[in-house]
Protein backbone atom coordinates (compact mmCIF):
# COMPACT_ATOMS: atom_id res chain seq x y z
CA UNK A 1 0.00 0.00 0.00
CA UNK A 2 1.14 3.50 -1.18
CA UNK A 3 2.44 5.15 1.97
CA UNK A 4 2.71 2.31 4.21
CA UNK A 5 5.43 2.13 7.21
CA UNK A 6 8.50 0.08 6.73
CA UNK A 7 9.97 -0.09 9.97
CA UNK A 8 12.69 -2.65 9.24
CA UNK A 9 13.95 -0.12 6.70
CA UNK A 10 13.72 2.60 8.98
CA UNK A 11 15.61 1.05 12.24
CA UNK A 12 18.81 1.33 10.72
CA UNK A 13 18.06 5.22 11.02
CA UNK A 14 16.67 5.63 14.26
CA UNK A 15 18.09 7.61 16.79
CA UNK A 16 15.39 6.94 19.39
CA UNK A 17 11.80 7.03 20.19
CA UNK A 18 8.45 9.09 20.66
CA UNK A 19 6.74 12.07 18.71
CA UNK A 20 2.34 14.39 18.77
CA UNK A 21 -3.12 20.80 18.58
CA UNK A 22 -2.04 24.01 17.60
CA UNK A 23 -4.29 27.45 16.56
CA UNK A 24 -0.68 31.99 12.66
CA UNK A 25 6.57 30.87 8.05
CA UNK A 26 9.79 31.40 6.63
CA UNK A 27 13.25 31.81 8.29
CA UNK A 28 11.73 34.39 10.91
CA UNK A 29 8.96 31.69 12.50
CA UNK A 30 8.91 32.40 15.53
CA UNK A 31 9.50 29.57 18.39
CA UNK A 32 6.65 27.97 19.89
CA UNK A 33 6.65 26.31 22.99
CA UNK A 34 3.66 23.90 24.62
CA UNK A 35 0.92 25.26 26.82
CA UNK A 36 1.11 24.60 30.47
CA UNK A 37 -1.12 21.71 31.30
CA UNK A 38 -1.74 19.53 34.40
CA UNK A 39 -0.75 16.51 32.47
CA UNK A 40 2.65 15.23 32.02
CA UNK A 41 4.40 17.63 29.18
CA UNK A 42 4.21 15.92 25.75
CA UNK A 43 7.10 14.40 24.18
CA UNK A 44 6.94 16.61 20.85
CA UNK A 45 9.84 19.63 20.54
CA UNK A 46 7.85 23.00 20.03
CA UNK A 47 7.61 23.52 16.69
CA UNK A 48 7.79 26.72 14.64
CA UNK A 49 4.53 28.97 14.10
CA UNK A 50 4.35 31.21 10.61
CA UNK A 51 3.80 34.54 11.24
CA UNK A 52 0.44 36.41 10.66
CA UNK A 53 -0.03 37.74 7.58
CA UNK A 54 -2.33 40.70 6.65
CA UNK A 55 -5.70 39.55 5.82
CA UNK A 56 -6.95 39.73 2.48
CA UNK A 57 -10.10 41.40 0.83
CA UNK A 58 -12.74 39.43 0.42
CA UNK A 59 -13.53 37.96 -3.12
CA UNK A 60 -16.35 39.09 -4.71
CA UNK A 61 -18.62 35.76 -6.12
CA UNK A 62 -18.05 34.79 -9.33
CA UNK A 63 -21.66 34.23 -9.80
CA UNK A 64 -24.69 35.98 -8.86
CA UNK A 65 -25.75 35.74 -5.27
CA UNK A 66 -27.58 32.74 -4.51
CA UNK A 67 -30.91 32.57 -3.09
CA UNK A 68 -30.89 33.13 0.72
CA UNK A 69 -32.21 30.79 3.01
CA UNK A 70 -35.12 32.86 4.09
CA UNK A 71 -36.46 34.75 1.63
CA UNK A 72 -38.74 37.13 4.01
CA UNK A 73 -35.57 38.59 5.83
CA UNK A 74 -32.73 40.52 4.47
CA UNK A 75 -29.49 42.23 5.86
CA UNK A 76 -29.27 46.30 6.00
CA UNK A 77 -25.77 46.22 3.95
CA UNK A 78 -24.81 49.94 5.24
CA UNK A 79 -22.24 50.07 7.01
CA UNK A 80 -22.18 52.26 10.83
CA UNK A 81 -20.36 55.47 11.96
CA UNK A 82 -16.88 55.09 12.27
CA UNK A 83 -15.98 54.10 15.44
CA UNK A 84 -13.75 57.63 16.11
CA UNK A 85 -16.75 59.65 15.64
CA UNK A 86 -19.19 57.93 18.29
CA UNK A 87 -19.40 60.01 21.65
CA UNK A 88 -21.75 59.20 25.10
CA UNK A 89 -23.68 61.99 26.18
CA UNK A 90 -23.88 62.64 30.01
CA UNK A 91 -26.98 63.16 31.89
CA UNK A 92 -27.02 67.17 31.42
CA UNK A 93 -26.47 66.61 27.24
CA UNK A 94 -23.10 67.41 26.87
CA UNK A 95 -21.03 65.20 24.65
CA UNK A 96 -17.96 63.80 25.37
CA UNK A 97 -15.39 61.31 24.15
CA UNK A 98 -16.70 57.91 24.56
CA UNK A 99 -15.13 56.10 27.49
CA UNK A 100 -14.80 52.81 26.68
CA UNK A 101 -13.46 53.14 23.18
CA UNK A 102 -10.71 51.15 24.28
CA UNK A 103 -12.54 48.31 26.08
CA UNK A 104 -14.43 47.73 22.20
CA UNK A 105 -11.45 47.77 20.76
CA UNK A 106 -10.03 44.95 22.73
CA UNK A 107 -12.97 43.03 22.76
CA UNK A 108 -13.38 42.63 18.83
CA UNK A 109 -14.35 39.34 18.00
CA UNK A 110 -11.74 38.82 14.80
CA UNK A 111 -8.75 38.98 16.06
CA UNK A 112 -7.37 39.26 12.21
CA UNK A 113 -9.47 41.88 10.90
CA UNK A 114 -9.82 45.70 11.21
CA UNK A 115 -11.08 47.94 13.68
CA UNK A 116 -14.45 48.03 12.06
CA UNK A 117 -14.40 44.08 12.15
CA UNK A 118 -16.33 44.23 8.79
CA UNK A 119 -14.01 41.30 7.22
CA UNK A 120 -17.47 38.92 6.65
CA UNK A 121 -19.38 42.03 5.83
CA UNK A 122 -22.60 40.31 4.65
CA UNK A 123 -21.51 36.70 4.44
CA UNK A 124 -22.11 33.59 5.05
CA UNK A 125 -20.14 31.73 8.02
CA UNK A 126 -19.24 28.59 8.78
CA UNK A 127 -18.61 28.06 11.96
CA UNK A 128 -15.95 25.33 13.86
CA UNK A 129 -12.82 24.53 15.25
CA UNK A 130 -11.19 23.43 11.07
CA UNK A 131 -8.21 22.29 12.73
CA UNK A 132 -7.61 19.49 9.86
CA UNK A 133 -9.45 21.31 7.04
CA UNK A 134 -10.94 18.10 5.88
CA UNK A 135 -13.90 16.89 3.52
CA UNK A 136 -15.86 17.80 6.05
CA UNK A 137 -14.89 21.31 6.47
CA UNK A 138 -15.05 21.73 3.01
CA UNK A 139 -18.86 20.26 3.01
CA UNK A 140 -19.52 23.34 5.02
CA UNK A 141 -17.71 25.69 3.09
CA UNK A 142 -19.45 23.90 -0.09
CA UNK A 143 -23.16 24.84 1.93
CA UNK A 144 -21.89 28.48 3.06
CA UNK A 145 -20.99 29.54 -0.99
CA UNK A 146 -24.32 28.21 -2.01
CA UNK A 147 -26.14 31.37 0.09
CA UNK A 148 -23.69 34.24 -0.59
CA UNK A 149 -20.14 34.91 0.10
CA UNK A 150 -18.16 31.91 1.47
CA UNK A 151 -16.01 32.47 5.06
CA UNK A 152 -14.72 30.18 7.78
CA UNK A 153 -14.91 31.35 11.33
CA UNK A 154 -12.42 29.85 13.27
CA UNK A 155 -12.08 29.50 17.13
CA UNK A 156 -8.42 29.34 18.24
CA UNK A 157 -7.19 29.31 21.57
CA UNK A 158 -8.94 26.69 23.70
CA UNK A 159 -5.77 24.24 24.22
CA UNK A 160 -5.03 27.26 26.51
CA UNK A 161 -7.73 28.07 28.15
CA UNK A 162 -9.05 24.81 28.53
CA UNK A 163 -5.82 23.55 29.25
CA UNK A 164 -5.56 20.61 27.07
CA UNK A 165 -2.15 19.19 26.48
CA UNK A 166 -0.41 20.41 23.09
CA UNK A 167 -0.48 19.19 19.95
CA UNK A 168 0.83 20.58 16.77
CA UNK A 169 -1.57 21.57 14.17
CA UNK A 170 -2.67 18.95 11.21
CA UNK A 171 -1.89 22.17 8.71
CA UNK A 172 0.64 24.26 9.36
CA UNK A 173 -1.03 28.08 9.79
CA UNK A 174 1.45 29.47 6.54
CA UNK A 175 -0.34 26.68 4.65
CA UNK A 176 -4.03 26.95 5.47
CA UNK A 177 -4.58 29.61 2.59
CA UNK A 178 -3.24 26.43 -0.20
CA UNK A 179 -5.65 24.25 0.94
CA UNK A 180 -8.51 26.68 1.12
CA UNK A 181 -7.64 28.32 -2.41
CA UNK A 182 -8.32 24.07 -3.57
CA UNK A 183 -11.69 24.43 -2.37
CA UNK A 184 -12.91 26.78 -5.05
CA UNK A 185 -14.36 24.18 -7.13
CA UNK A 186 -16.45 22.98 -4.72
CA UNK A 187 -16.96 26.74 -3.66
CA UNK A 188 -18.45 28.10 -6.74
CA UNK A 189 -14.95 29.16 -7.70
CA UNK A 190 -14.77 31.32 -5.09
CA UNK A 191 -11.59 30.58 -2.47
CA UNK A 192 -13.46 30.70 1.15
CA UNK A 193 -11.40 33.08 3.54
CA UNK A 194 -11.22 32.31 7.25
CA UNK A 195 -10.97 34.93 10.15
CA UNK A 196 -10.30 33.45 13.30
CA UNK A 197 -12.24 34.03 16.65
CA UNK A 198 -9.98 33.93 20.34
CA UNK A 199 -12.05 31.73 22.01
CA UNK A 200 -11.46 33.43 25.45
CA UNK A 201 -13.23 36.28 24.47
CA UNK A 202 -16.40 34.28 23.33
CA UNK A 203 -15.98 31.36 26.15
CA UNK A 204 -18.40 33.14 28.56
CA UNK A 205 -20.85 34.15 26.33
CA UNK A 206 -24.30 32.76 26.30
CA UNK A 207 -25.65 31.25 22.91
CA UNK A 208 -27.98 34.03 22.42
CA UNK A 209 -24.81 36.41 23.29
CA UNK A 210 -22.77 34.36 21.06
CA UNK A 211 -25.25 34.83 18.20
CA UNK A 212 -25.95 38.05 18.91
CA UNK A 213 -22.82 39.84 18.54
CA UNK A 214 -22.49 37.52 14.94
CA UNK A 215 -25.58 39.65 13.93
CA UNK A 216 -24.69 42.94 15.16
CA UNK A 217 -20.93 43.24 15.41
CA UNK A 218 -20.35 41.36 12.34
CA UNK A 219 -23.28 42.08 10.10
CA UNK A 220 -22.92 38.58 8.70
CA UNK A 221 -26.30 37.36 6.58
CA UNK A 222 -26.19 34.12 7.66
CA UNK A 223 -24.54 30.93 9.16
CA UNK A 224 -23.76 27.50 8.43
CA UNK A 225 -22.93 24.36 11.06
CA UNK A 226 -22.64 20.84 11.75
CA UNK A 227 -25.30 18.77 13.15
CA UNK A 228 -23.57 18.30 15.80
CA UNK A 229 -22.16 21.57 16.76
CA UNK A 230 -22.63 23.04 20.47
CA UNK A 231 -21.58 26.62 21.13
CA UNK A 232 -22.08 28.99 23.71
CA UNK A 233 -21.03 29.16 27.32
CA UNK A 234 -19.70 25.60 28.04
CA UNK A 235 -21.36 24.30 24.92
CA UNK A 236 -24.92 25.29 26.11
CA UNK A 237 -26.30 25.16 23.02
CA UNK A 238 -26.77 23.37 20.24
CA UNK A 239 -27.86 23.40 16.11
CA UNK A 240 -31.27 23.43 17.12
CA UNK A 241 -30.86 26.69 19.61
CA UNK A 242 -28.64 28.33 16.47
CA UNK A 243 -31.29 27.89 14.23
CA UNK A 244 -33.19 29.73 16.67
CA UNK A 245 -31.54 32.10 17.47
CA UNK A 246 -30.58 33.29 14.04
CA UNK A 247 -34.25 33.69 12.97
CA UNK A 248 -34.93 35.92 16.39
CA UNK A 249 -31.48 38.03 14.58
CA UNK A 250 -32.65 37.88 11.38
CA UNK A 251 -30.25 35.50 9.89
CA UNK A 252 -30.17 32.80 7.68
CA UNK A 253 -29.22 29.50 9.21
CA UNK A 254 -28.44 25.91 7.28
CA UNK A 255 -27.48 22.86 9.45
CA UNK A 256 -25.43 20.29 7.36
CA UNK A 257 -25.28 16.71 8.27
CA UNK A 258 -21.91 15.61 8.88
CA UNK A 259 -20.22 13.83 6.24
CA UNK A 260 -19.18 9.68 7.09
CA UNK A 261 -16.43 8.09 7.31
CA UNK A 262 -17.11 5.76 4.50
CA UNK A 263 -13.56 3.69 4.70
CA UNK A 264 -14.35 2.17 8.11
CA UNK A 265 -10.71 1.40 8.40
CA UNK A 266 -9.69 -1.19 11.27
CA UNK A 267 -6.09 -1.87 12.31
CA UNK A 268 -5.39 -5.80 13.77
CA UNK A 269 -8.85 -6.66 12.94
CA UNK A 270 -10.25 -3.75 15.42
CA UNK A 271 -11.71 -0.66 14.70
CA UNK A 272 -10.49 2.26 16.70
CA UNK A 273 -12.76 4.43 19.27
CA UNK A 274 -11.51 7.83 18.88
CA UNK A 275 -13.31 9.26 21.25
CA UNK A 276 -16.50 9.73 23.15
CA UNK A 277 -18.69 11.78 20.69
CA UNK A 278 -17.58 9.72 17.69
CA UNK A 279 -20.30 8.05 15.59
CA UNK A 280 -18.45 7.41 12.56
CA UNK A 281 -17.97 10.95 11.12
CA UNK A 282 -15.47 12.35 9.37
CA UNK A 283 -13.58 14.73 12.07
CA UNK A 284 -9.99 15.93 13.40
CA UNK A 285 -9.63 13.73 15.94
CA UNK A 286 -9.87 10.71 13.48
CA UNK A 287 -7.54 12.56 11.31
CA UNK A 288 -4.85 12.78 13.81
CA UNK A 289 -5.13 8.94 14.60
CA UNK A 290 -4.64 8.00 10.91
CA UNK A 291 -1.63 10.04 11.22
CA UNK A 292 -0.40 8.47 14.59
CA UNK A 293 -0.60 4.88 12.87
CA UNK A 294 1.13 6.12 9.24
CA UNK A 295 -2.32 5.36 7.17
CA UNK A 296 -1.59 8.09 4.93
CA UNK A 297 -4.05 6.80 2.21
CA UNK A 298 -6.41 6.72 5.28
CA UNK A 299 -4.81 10.55 5.65
CA UNK A 300 -5.77 11.74 1.97
CA UNK A 301 -9.40 9.92 2.41
CA UNK A 302 -10.09 11.60 5.18
CA UNK A 303 -8.28 15.41 3.82
CA UNK A 304 -9.89 15.08 0.24
CA UNK A 305 -6.11 15.63 -0.94
CA UNK A 306 -2.56 14.57 0.26
CA UNK A 307 -1.30 15.43 3.63
CA UNK A 308 1.52 18.05 3.56
CA UNK A 309 4.08 18.56 6.08
CA UNK A 310 5.98 21.89 6.28
CA UNK A 311 9.69 22.33 7.19
CA UNK A 312 11.42 25.47 7.95
CA UNK A 313 14.75 25.29 6.48
CA UNK A 314 17.68 26.66 8.77
CA UNK A 315 21.22 26.00 9.59
CA UNK A 316 20.76 22.89 11.10
CA UNK A 317 19.77 21.54 7.63
CA UNK A 318 21.98 18.99 6.17
CA UNK A 319 21.91 18.79 2.51
CA UNK A 320 24.20 15.00 0.98
CA UNK A 321 24.12 14.77 -2.72
CA UNK A 322 20.79 13.19 -2.74
CA UNK A 323 19.69 13.46 0.84
CA UNK A 324 18.68 16.31 3.56
CA UNK A 325 18.53 15.85 6.68
CA UNK A 326 16.55 18.05 8.51
CA UNK A 327 15.77 17.93 12.89
CA UNK A 328 12.24 17.30 13.99
CA UNK A 329 12.44 20.69 15.58
CA UNK A 330 11.86 21.80 11.69
CA UNK A 331 8.08 20.84 11.90
CA UNK A 332 5.47 22.95 11.51
CA UNK A 333 2.59 20.94 11.61
CA UNK A 334 1.68 17.02 12.75
CA UNK A 335 3.93 14.46 11.04
CA UNK A 336 2.56 10.86 10.18
CA UNK A 337 4.32 8.29 12.50
CA UNK A 338 7.84 7.34 12.30
CA UNK A 339 8.68 5.10 9.61
CA UNK A 340 9.67 5.14 6.01
CA UNK A 341 7.35 6.37 3.45
CA UNK A 342 7.36 5.74 0.01
CA UNK A 343 6.20 7.75 -3.12
CA UNK A 344 6.26 10.94 -1.66
CA UNK A 345 6.98 14.67 -3.26
CA UNK A 346 9.20 17.13 -2.71
CA UNK A 347 7.54 20.50 -3.11
CA UNK A 348 8.61 24.43 -2.21
CA UNK A 349 6.11 26.41 -3.70
CA UNK A 350 6.41 24.66 -6.98
CA UNK A 351 7.16 20.48 -7.47
CA UNK A 352 10.62 19.51 -6.93
CA UNK A 353 10.64 15.75 -7.66
CA UNK A 354 9.45 12.11 -6.04
CA UNK A 355 11.20 11.50 -3.19
CA UNK A 356 10.97 8.73 0.01
CA UNK A 357 11.12 9.72 3.69
CA UNK A 358 12.08 7.89 7.14
CA UNK A 359 11.03 9.65 9.58
CA UNK A 360 12.46 9.11 13.35
CA UNK A 361 12.65 10.24 16.66
CA UNK A 362 15.28 13.01 16.16
CA UNK A 363 15.47 13.81 12.51
CA UNK A 364 13.49 13.35 8.81
CA UNK A 365 15.54 12.29 5.96
CA UNK A 366 14.45 13.01 2.52
CA UNK A 367 15.88 10.93 -0.10
CA UNK A 368 15.38 12.26 -3.42
CA UNK A 369 14.76 9.71 -6.36
CA UNK A 370 16.11 11.78 -9.07
CA UNK A 371 19.22 13.52 -8.06
CA UNK A 372 18.80 15.86 -11.24
CA UNK A 373 15.80 17.29 -9.57
CA UNK A 374 17.96 18.90 -7.30
CA UNK A 375 19.99 22.36 -7.49
CA UNK A 376 23.63 22.12 -6.69
CA UNK A 377 22.31 24.36 -3.49
CA UNK A 378 18.62 24.00 -2.93
CA UNK A 379 19.13 24.79 1.11
CA UNK A 380 20.30 28.07 0.73
CA UNK A 381 17.23 28.49 -2.28
CA UNK A 382 14.52 27.79 -0.25
CA UNK A 383 13.15 29.04 3.16
CA UNK A 384 10.27 26.42 3.50
CA UNK A 385 10.28 22.71 2.38
CA UNK A 386 6.94 21.01 1.93
CA UNK A 387 6.41 16.48 1.77
CA UNK A 388 3.54 15.27 0.25
CA UNK A 389 2.64 11.61 1.51
CA UNK A 390 1.26 9.51 -1.66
Amino acid sequence: MSGTRNRKAASSARGGSGMERGAAAALGCALRSPSPSPSPAPQWRPLLRCPRRDPPVPPRPLLPPARLFSENRHLDMKKGQSRNSLKTFSSSGHSGVRQNYDNLVNDKLLIDCGEDQDCVLGGIVALGKFDALHIGHRELAMHASKAGTPFLLSFVGMAEVLGWTYRPPIVAQCDRKRVLSSWAPYCRNVVPLEYQVEFSKVRSLSPRQFVERLSKDLRIKGVVAGENYRFGYKASGDAAELVKLCEEFGLSAFIVRSVMDTAKRSHNGVAATINSSDKGQVSSSRVRHALAIGDMEYVSELLGRKHRLVLMVNQQCLHERKRIVLPNSCMLNMPPAEGLYENCDLVNGGYIGPCRVIINSDTIIIEIKDENSLSPNPIEEVRQLGIEFG
